[in-house]
């Protein structure tokens, strides 16, 4: 598996399309990795099942829905947070979800930000491009051997 700059963690198709339409725009975005199911996503970070035997490279953003199926992202969020490879990626919720259990239950589990889709395109795009460039332009990211060997 190809580096990934960028995890998106999207089951719902058409949000998928809107999400990688939106970074595809955006001239800082590298390589994007999918995961359309929560186990997938923790098989891919963590190089398990199809990705076994994968060498652990920590992508810079994780963009993380939270109904998922399978594992659902507050699941996924919870392990990545208490694992010492992936607890300093960092981790936004993008999820249609406006309910205050799930966005507290975000933060209580270490998410780095939390994002209501939008329902309109050109919003979706604009939201899309500025947590983009926040996350991975502007924010200065910890070192790689942070991400990489869990020293902390």
């Amino acid at each position: 598996m190809k580096h990934a700059d960028i995890l998106v963690v999207e089951d719902n198709p058409d949000d998928l399309e809107l999400t990688l339409h939106a970074l595809a725009r955006q001239d800082w975005v590298g390589h994007t990795a999918v995961a359309r199911d929560g186990e997938e996503a923790l098989d891919f970070l963590f190089g398990r099942g199809a990705f076994g035997g994968q060498a652990f490279d920590a992508p810079r953003l994780i963009l993380l829905d939270l109904k998922l199926p399978k594992v659902d992202g507050i699941e996924v969020l919870r392990q990545l947070k208490e694992d010492r490879r992936t607890k300093s990626i960092p981790i936004v919720i993008f999820s249609s979800s406006g309910e205050e259990r799930d966005l507290a239950r975000s933060y209580q589990y270490g998410a780095n930000s939390y994002i209501q889709k939008p329902v309109d395109f050109e919003e979706f795009r604009k939201t899309i491009g500025a947590l983009g460039a926040y996350w991975m332009v502007t924010n200065h990211a910890p070192p790689d051997v942070l991400t990489s060997t869990g020293s902390a």
